[in-house]
């Protein structure tokens, strides 16, 4: 079953004393089923953003505890930031990561936000898709005239909050609580002091863009609507949330942006564009940073674009991709950027332990021990590994050749696909060891009654059958991996054509030490016809890969002899 989780990103209006940050961090901590992945304070902007993921209701409870931390101990009356906001919590957003729809990620905000209301007597507003109106779902609306203006604010009928009272409170302000997809909060650096020329820069890409004005652009009078409203000039980034800013801390100023859609406008899009932008003005791009937490395909995507730009190949490992990543963008200049703690699914990992961790040597010795697991299966994965990565080296080699420069994107096409296989392969090892210890824990179920017996039966079938379904699966991968192995060694470096030899010889072998492990798990299975299926498959899998090795060996001793 997949895990049920959602992200809660809070962002508290305190971001100077470590005692009050330190308190809503513990209030995180001491809920059961969540985990704090990352604490972003800001003395400047006097903000901290903290991220916590967990099962539903686990994060629920946990963010109402954070919150009735916060607005114990921070008093928006004396509080005073670069941020906008307009209370203690400012904004709570639920965020479906796995297993959770966005409609129930509406619904527990919604039940957080009663609670806060009921239990604290806080005053909420919702906002994204957890929104009561079309007006409502952009935050920068709600939060439009900040906390000075909250108190005339909910005199007017129009901004009666979802939840709570509509009376002032001058200590907590009011919260907004919503649902959304992921965002990224991202702040480019420029080597300015300026916030107003930083402000150009963030009305040229945002998507909301700049009020349009008659005659001059600055001081021009503002162009309206029939409803008396300003009209926007539209800026150059779609799903782009942008404003300038001072930070005092560092004493530069910076485009701090909310990337709402990243398929539509990925991070590194909007950094490039800025730093166009930025020079159009006079201005340079010195580095960049992330709020929180990034998704690691969005890094992996940066570490493609700029290694692409270089014209080089991108079939490289995701370390690389994302060192390539981390240096372009200027993430570290700053402060130190960890992908560990800072790519979600890097953070998220309780990091049990695994069989690809181990060095070489510590593997070998694992599968000489007297366990039955890691066993053929894990084996011939990591055959296959090696396979497909040898291929990647020969085309990653191909694609700097000198002379070939004009076929970089030819071989980077090539290594790209290798690498798919070789880290599908990495992940099935460990998958292979799974399959085969949850076969011995249904082995190991009670059967002491008919009822207990036909359990224990049944989770057997089921446990058996992917058992069985891996080495398929490795069986697949490794063939897959054929393709890339033959076009090395047709088309490759020849310095290397014995590389792609040894890659051959390593994935027909993963296919056949797999195949076996099909079939020792084949007698074990009730249901003939799904046997069946997935022996006819197999079968023609190995036939396949002998001949595919065969072939590959055959061009590598033509390519050899020749002078």
């Amino acid at each position: 079953m997949t895990q049920r989780l959602i992200e809660c990103v809070p962002n508290f209006s305190e971001g100077q004393n470590e005692a009050i940050i330190e308190a809503i961090s513990q209030a995180i901590r001491n809920t059961e089923g969540v985990k704090l992945l990352n604490v972003d304070p800001g003395k400047a902007t006097n903000r901290t953003v903290y991220t916590f993921v967990g099962e539903p209701e686990a994060v629920v409870h946990a963010a109402f505890q954070a919150i009735k931390v916060g607005t114990d101990l921070i008093d928006m009356s004396t509080q005073k930031g670069e941020h906008p906001r307009m209370g203690a919590c400012d904004v709570c957003p639920l965020i479906p990561i796995a297993g959770v729809s966005m409609q129930e990620a509406v619904d527990h905000a919604k039940a957080l936000s009663k609670r806060l209301a009921d239990e604290l007597g806080l005053t909420i507003y919702n906002y994204e898709n957890a929104a009561t109106s079309e007006e409502r779902r952009n935050l920068a609306t709600i939060r439009e005239g900040e906390y000075e203006g909250l108190e005339a604010k909910l005199q007017v009928p129009q901004w009666k909050p979802d939840f709570g009272p509509t009376k002032f409170n001058a200590k907590s302000g009011a919260t907004v609580v919503g649902a959304r997809d992921f965002l990224i909060a991202y702040n480019v650096n420029l080597n300015t002091t300026s916030t107003r020329r930083a402000n150009s820069v963030a009305f040229d890409v945002r998507e909301r863009g700049r009020m349009k004005r008659t005659g001059d652009p600055i001081v021009g009078e503002i162009v309206k609507d029939k409803d008396g409203n300003p009209e926007y000039e539209a800026g150059t980034l779609k799903s782009v949330k942008a404003i300038g800013w001072f930070i005092e801390e560092y004493g530069i100023a910076q485009i701090s942006m909310n990337l709402t859609n990243i398929a539509e406008t990925p991070l590194h899009i909007a950094f490039e564009e800025v730093c166009e932008k930025a020079w159009a003005r006079g201005l340079r791009v010195t580095g960049s940073e992330i709020v929180g937490l990034v998704p690691l395909n969005s890094m992996l995507e940066a570490g493609k674009h700029f290694l692409r730009k270089q014209k080089r190949s991108v079939g490289v490992s995701d370390h690389e991709l994302i060192r390539i990543a981390i240096l372009s963008l200027g993430l570290s200049e700053l402060s130190p950027f960890n992908p560990k703690e800072r790519i979600i699914e890097y953070a998220i990992q309780d990091s049990p332990k695994r069989l690809v961790d181990l060095t070489l040597e510590a593997f070998v010795h694992e599968t000489a021990s007297e366990s039955a697991a890691p066993g053929g299966g894990s084996v011939a994965a990591a055959l296959g590994a090696l396979g497909a990565s040898l291929a990647t080296m020969v085309a990653n080699l191909s694609s700097h050749k000198r002379g070939w420069d004009d076929r970089w994107e030819e071989f980077s096409y090539w290594a790209e696909k290798g690498k798919e296989a070789h880290d599908r392969l990495l992940f099935l090892i460990d998958e292979d060891t799974r399959a085969f210890n949850a076969l011995m824990s249904a082995f190991g179920l009670p059967k002491g009654n008919e009822e207990e017996k036909a359990a224990r039966s049944e989770a057997i079938q089921v446990a058996t059958k992917y058992a069985m379904q891996i080495p398929l699966e490795v069986m697949r991968t490794a063939h897959g991996s054929f393709q890339t192995i033959k076009a090395m060694a047709n088309e490759g470096n020849p310095n290397s054509v014995s590389d792609a030899g040894v890659a051959a010889l390593c994935a027909r072998s993963a296919v056949i030490g797999a195949y076996l492990n099909v079939k020792i798990n084949a007698g074990g299975i009730k249901d003939k016809e799904f046997v069946a299926e997935i022996m006819n498959e197999a079968e023609a899998l190995a036939a396949s890969a002998q001949l595919l090795e065969s072939e590959v060996l055959e061009v590598v001793e033509r390519v050899m002899s020749t002078p």
